[in-house]
């Protein structure tokens, strides 16, 4: 990873669920940071801040990879799914995502 930039979310999760199995399996900090920073190729003091988290939070869900999907809406449904999405303090892209799959589910059972 090139210096200055960021962890896509699911590189980080799998960081901080392979810290997360360091400390599980009684590793040290110092040492866990070592093997954490050699592994992911990350600095020491970045393994640290996964180490932390991870001491702090455990094990994370691992983000499905994600793609651009772009339809066509009416105006007014677009606007209802905004401030939808702002009341419930969520994305635009995770309540269209839980419509649809629950409409899916429906629609099939729940099959895929």
């Amino acid at each position: 990873m090139s210096p200055g930039s960021r962890a896509r979310a699911d590189q980080a999760a799998q960081r901080i669920n392979a810290a997360a199995g360091l400390l599980a399996r009684g590793i040290e900090v110092p040492a866990a940071a070592r093997q954490l920073a050699r592994r992911h190729r990350l600095s020491e003091r970045q393994a640290r801040r996964y180490l932390e988290r991870a001491r702090a939070d455990g094990p994370v869900e691992v983000p499905r990879a994600k793609v651009a999907f772009t339809v066509k809406l009416a105006a007014d449904v677009v606007g209802r799914v905004r401030t939808q999405a702002r009341r419930s303090g969520r994305t635009v892209s995770a309540l269209v995502t839980q419509a649809i799959v629950e409409y899916l589910d429906r629609l099939h059972g729940g099959a895929p």
